[in-house]
């Protein structure tokens, strides 16, 4: 089984006390991933979402990556340190990546997270989801054979690629194009939760958190 799992590193980034000079929160978030994204990718991963949130004084850095087979907890542990020393050695070239206090957490992506890239599919195959399939007329490129109308499908994952995703339902096997396929969810199943690993938490910052950003 492979573990879903999150690491953090609590202790932040004092700057001595110096007011912030991050910028606007689209220029803070770019500038983060100019950083991490070449760290995550040079370990074998995929950087799925970086966000940044206040809590306190302090920011909350969350960095979410997933590779095919999914990403054990220990390899999540690994990628947080070099994340963690990347930051580390852009602020002290004289980079103002942050700006204030922060805290980085690292983690893999949990059964919620919507299903919107081939990648995503593919790592699903198995996997019973929810998905809203768009009508071909809505679909750029393709001729209109049924009316309007987007429609709720559930199926189970059994084949996905680049180009197509095939789900098992209960009036049997549909094929799909990625272009008809609205963002998917997992549903979970009572039969598997044995599958699904809550993460243990290394966090003692219970500072309430608002989002400033996704």
């Amino acid at each position: 089984m492979t573990q879903r799992g999150r690491a953090t590193r609590p202790t932040g980034r004092p700057r001595g006390g110096e007011a912030p000079r991050g910028g606007d929160a689209t220029a803070r978030r770019n500038r983060l991933r100019t950083v991490i994204e070449p760290v995550v990718a040079g370990a074998g991963y995929d950087l799925e979402d970086l966000s940044v949130s206040r809590a306190g004084r302090r920011h909350v850095v969350r960095v979410i990556v997933d590779a095919d087979g999914g990403i054990s907890l220990d390899a999540v542990a690994e990628v947080s340190r070099a994340v963690s020393a990347a930051l580390d050695d852009a602020e002290a070239a004289g980079g103002d990546i942050v700006a204030g206090e922060y805290q980085l957490e690292v983690s893999s992506p949990g059964v919620d997270r919507p299903l919107t890239l081939p990648r995503h599919w593919r790592r699903n195959v198995g996997r019973l989801v929810k998905v809203t399939v768009r009508s071909v007329a809505a679909v750029p490129g393709q001729r209109a054979e049924q009316p309007a109308g987007d429609r709720q499908v559930s199926g189970r994952v059994v084949e996905a690629d680049d180009e197509r995703v095939v789900l098992e339902t209960d009036a049997g096997r549909a094929e799909y194009g990625h272009a008809e396929l609205g963002p998917g969810r997992v549903q979970v199943e009572f039969s598997r939760l044995d599958e699904i690993h809550e993460p243990d938490e290394i966090d003692d910052d219970e500072d309430d958190v608002e989002d400033e950003e996704r």
